[in-house]
């Protein structure tokens, strides 16, 4: 798998990464993706949540650029076994404890 981070040190967020950070991402950006959906829900014209959808986004590369200064090895490791095993979590549970170990979820 090629590196979760680009040339800049910018996390990439792919299918891998996002599935080995979903817990992180579902505790740390709940409130703005609840705002988006909310927003989406009232507004059938998608310009109208356009910033809110920015914000789900900015808060999504924080985290994930948090994530790598912080456990960047165990992290590299589950989303490259997520990768290898095509996002089965089944197949990476050793690697997601060690993940969750060094980087717990609030």
């Amino acid at each position: 798998m090629a590196s979760t981070v680009d040339a800049v040190g910018d996390p990439v967020p792919n299918s891998p990464v996002l599935m080995a950070s979903w817990k992180h991402i579902s505790t740390n950006c709940r409130n703005e993706n609840l705002t988006f959906l909310k927003c989406k829900k009232a507004d059938g014209n998608p310009e109208k949540c356009l910033d809110k959808g920015q914000q789900v986004t900015r808060c999504l590369l924080s985290l994930l650029k948090d994530l790598h200064q912080r456990c960047n090895k165990e992290l590299d490791s589950y989303a490259g076994c997520m990768y290898y095993h095509t996002n089965e979590f089944e197949m990476c549970r050793k690697e997601q404890t060690e993940f969750e170990k060094a980087c717990p979820f609030d």
